[in-house]
């Protein structure tokens, strides 16, 4: 899978992903969300980005968690 709005740069927030041609982690795209922020409330925030890199932040998020396992604590 493909991910042209996504750039991982060491030179740029230490290698951190971000949207491609901004300092904008994925992770704080992610988190706004989680947190409850609309992607039209990111876009308001941090006018640099559209909704498209909101939809793209989410699926690779999705895909990095698909790739490998997280630790979780023990239920019960």
């Amino acid at each position: 899978m493909a991910f042209e709005r996504i750039s991982v740069d060491h030179r740029v927030m230490g290698g951190v992903p971000c949207i491609r041609g901004t300092r904008i982690p994925v992770a704080t795209v992610v988190a706004s969300l989680a947190e409850g922020m609309t992607p039209e409330d990111l876009v308001r925030e941090f006018p640099q980005l559209v909704p498209e890199d909101v939809a793209e932040a989410l699926r690779y998020a999705a895909a990095a968690v698909d790739e490998r396992e997280l630790p979780l604590r023990p239920t019960g």
